[in-house]
C-alpha cells in the first residue's frame, strides 16, 4: 500500500506530505481546491511521460516521492534484473521532472519506464475519469474477464499466445519464400552471376585494395627508395665522416667531462642511448634498401589484382566491406530462392498442423470464458443491486471471431438499467450516476480478484445522491477490507465512513497555494456538514454527527 507521498514544486503546491493509512482514506474539499493534484501526483509517479508544465513556476524541478509498503510480492527477481536493491517491506519510488526530462529512482536507482509499468502492476488500481471511457471501450472487455478468469485458464491463454506468435512468423516465412519462388529463371541466373563474381574474388580482408595501393606505390617507386634509404644509412654509419663517427668523439669528450664533474653523467647516459638508436636506424635502412627490388611480376599482379577489386566496388557499393555485405545478401536470397521452391509444402504443411492446434486450444479457452463470463455477470448484477440498480441486467456476450492473438473471442460487456429496455453496449449507458455505479461494481468484482494493494478512485460519486450514496458508502467501505482505498468524494455518506480524512483547501494571497490537512474530531465534523448542507449551522452539524455515528 501506499504509506506516504511527498511532493515539492509541483503545480500549484510547495511542498507536502501525506500519510496514507490501510482502509479508506478520503479526500475532500472544495470545488476547485485542488483534490485531484494528489491522485494525478500517484498517478505521474507511475507515468512513462509528463509534461513540464507540472513544474511549479518559477522552480527549476518537481519532485514526487511514494513511500510504499510490500507484505505481498516477492520483488527479488525484478529487484535483482534492474540492480535495485531491496530494502525488504518498503520501496521509495521517486520522480524528478525538469524541464528537459523526468527521471525515475526506485530506492536511488536509476531505473527505466518498463521496470516502473512492473511496479505499478504489482501496486496500484487507479480508476479516473479516463478509465472509465477506458472500461466502456469494447476493446478492454477481453482484457478485464481474461484478467478475473487467470486462475483457470490464464496459464493456458499465455502458451496459446507463444504458439500464436510462432504462427504469425511461420506465415511471414511462408510469404517471403513464395516470393523468392516467383522469380523468374533470367533473375536467378543473374543472381547466380553475381554471386560467382564476388565469389571468384576471393576476397579475404577488407581493406585488400588499401594494402595492395601501398605496396603498388613501393615497387613503383624501388629505385628512388633504394636511393633514399641507401644514402640515409651511410650518412649515419659510413666509414669516414659518419654521423655515428662524429657522434662517437663527442661521446668520447663528455665521458671525460663527465668523469670531472658527476652532473653530466646523466647528458652521458642519453648520449650513448641516443647513439645505440641511431644505429639501430642505419640497420632497418640498410634492411630496407636491400629488400627493395624491381619485381615487374609482382607490379603487374598488384595492377591486375587491383583492376578487378575496383571493378567489383563499382558494381556493389564503393568498398569492399560492401561488396562482401552484397555477396551476403545476394548469397541469402539465391539460397532462399533454392530453398523455397522445396519447402513452401513442407512449411504449409506445419502452418496447417499449427493452426489446428491453435483452433482447438482456443475453442477450449472460449468455453471457459463463456462459462466465466456467466459466473462474473451475475456476481456483477448482484453488485447493482446492491447499489441501487435493482433492475439492472448486466451480460458478458462473447461471441465468435476470427482467429488471432486472443483466440477466437469478441467480448463485449452489455447493461440494461431499465426492465423496458434491451440490453446495450456499456458505452451506450447514458446516466453518469448509473455508469459510476456500473464502474464501481465493475472495479470491485475484479478488485476481490486481483493482489492490487492500493485503489484509487477519482469522483466514483458522479451523479448520484440519496440512497444510492448509501450504497456506494457501504460497497467502498466493504472494499477498503482487502484493499488501500484512495477517493476523492463530494458525498457526506461516502466521506463519514473514512478511515482517515484528508482536507485540500486553496489559498491565494500573493500567489496560489494548496494545502492538505488531515480532519480529526470537530474539525471532520464541519467538514462533512459543508458537504451536506453547503454551510456549517446547527441542522447540518448534527447531520454530520449522525453519519459518524452510524
Amino acid at each position: 500500500m501506499i504509506k506516504q507521498l511527498r511532493i515539492k514544486d509541483y503545480i500549484l503546491i510547495d511542498e507536502l506530505i501525506a500519510n496514507f493509512d490501510k482502509g479508506l482514506n478520503v479526500i475532500t474539499g472544495e470545488t476547485g481546491a485542488g483534490k485531484s493534484i494528489l491522485i494525478n501526483a500517484i498517478d505521474i509517479a507511475f507515468a512513462p511521460r509528463v509534461s513540464k508544465e507540472v513544474i511549479k513556476h518559477g522552480k527549476e524541478k518537481a519532485v514526487i516521492e511514494l513511500v510504499i509498503e510490500n507484505t505481498k510480492h516477492d520483488l527479488t527477481k525484478l529487484f535483482e534484473e534492474n540492480g535495485v536493491d531491496n530494502n525488504g517491506e518498503e520501496i521509495v519510488l521517486t520522480k524528478e521532472i525538469t524541464p528537459n526530462s523526468a527521471r525515475s529512482r526506485v530506492n536511488g536507482t536509476l531505473v527505466n519506464q518498463e521496470f516502473i509499468k512492473n511496479l505499478k502492476n504489482y501496486f496500484l488500481d487507479i480508476h479516473s475519469q479516463h478509465q472509465t471511457y477506458a472500461f466502456m471501450q469494447p476493446k478492454y472487455h477481453i482484457t478485464l474477464l481474461d484478467n478475473y478468469a487467470k486462475d483457470l485458464y490464464g496459464e493456458k491463454l499465455n502458451l496459446y499466445r507463444e504458439k500464436y506468435k510462432e504462427y504469425q512468423h511461420l506465415q511471414s516465412q511462408l510469404e517471403n519464400l513464395k516470393t523468392a519462388s516467383n522469380a523468374t529463371e533470367s533473375q536467378i541466373e543473374f543472381l547466380q552471376f553475381q554471386v560467382n563474381e564476388i565469389e571468384s574474388a576471393n576476397i579475404q580482408n577488407p581493406t585488400e585494395d588499401e594494402d595492395l595501393t601501398n605496396e603498388l606505390g613501393v615497387l613503383e617507386n624501388a629505385e628512388k627508395l633504394k636511393e633514399l634509404t641507401g644514402s640515409s644509412y651511410w650518412a649515419i654509419n659510413g666509414d669516414d665522416g659518419s654521423i655515428i663517427e662524429a657522434l662517437g668523439k663527442i661521446k668520447q669528450n663528455v665521458s671525460k667531462a663527465a668523469s670531472m664533474d658527476k652532473n653530466l653523467e646523466e647528458l652521458e647516459s642519453n648520449l650513448i642511448d641516443a647513439i645505440e638508436r641511431l644505429k639501430d636506424a642505419g640497420s632497418n635502412l640498410r634492411e630496407y634498401s636491400q629488400s627493395l627490388d624491381n619485381d615487374t611480376e609482382r607490379l603487374n599482379e598488384i595492377q591486375e589484382r587491383l583492376f578487378l577489386l575496383d571493378k567489383l566496388k563499382r558494381k556493389y557499393g564503393g568498398t569492399l566491406e560492401s561488396v562482401l555485405e552484397t555477396f551476403d545478401k545476394l548469397s541469402k536470397d539465391l539460397n532462399a530462392i533454392e530453398f523455397s521452391t522445396q519447402n513452401i509444402e513442407e512449411l504449409e504443411n506445419k502452418i496447417n498442423s499449427l493452426r489446428k492446434e491453435l483452433e482447438k486450444t482456443a475453442s477450449e479457452i472460449s468455453e471457459s470464458r463463456k462459462n466465466y463470463a456467466q459466473v462474473l455477470s451475475v456476481l456483477i448484477e448482484e453488485k447493482l443491486e446492491k447499489l441501487e440498480l435493482p433492475k439492472a441486467r448486466f451480460k458478458i456476450a462473447v461471441e465468435p471471431k476470427e482467429l488471432n492473438s486472443d483466440g477466437i473471442d469478441n467480448v463485449e460487456f452489455l447493461i440494461s438499467t431499465n426492465v423496458s429496455e434491451d440490453l446495450k453496449p456499456l458505452a451506450k449507458v447514458a446516466s453518469g450516476g448509473e455508469i459510476s455505479r456500473v464502474m464501481l461494481a465493475i472495479k470491485s468484482i475484479f478488485a476481490q480478484s486481483d493482489d492490487i494493494n492500493t485503489v484509487i478512485f477519482d469522483e466514483i460519486d458522479t451523479g448520484i445522491s440519496g440512497k444510492a450514496s448509501q450504497s456506494v458508502a457501504d460497497e467502498i467501505a466493504e472494499l477498503s477490507k482487502y484493499h488501500q482505498i484512495i477517493l476523492i468524494t463530494h458525498q457526506p455518506i461516502i466521506a463519514s465512513r473514512a478511515d482517515k480524512h484528508f482536507y485540500v483547501r486553496k489559498s491565494q494571497s500573493d500567489e496560489t497555494k494548496v494545502e492538505v490537512y488531515v480532519l480529526t474530531g470537530e474539525n471532520r465534523i464541519k467538514a462533512l456538514a459543508e458537504l451536506a448542507g453547503g454551510e456549517i449551522n446547527e441542522q447540518s452539524i448534527e447531520f454530520a454527527k449522525s453519519l459518524i455515528l452510524q
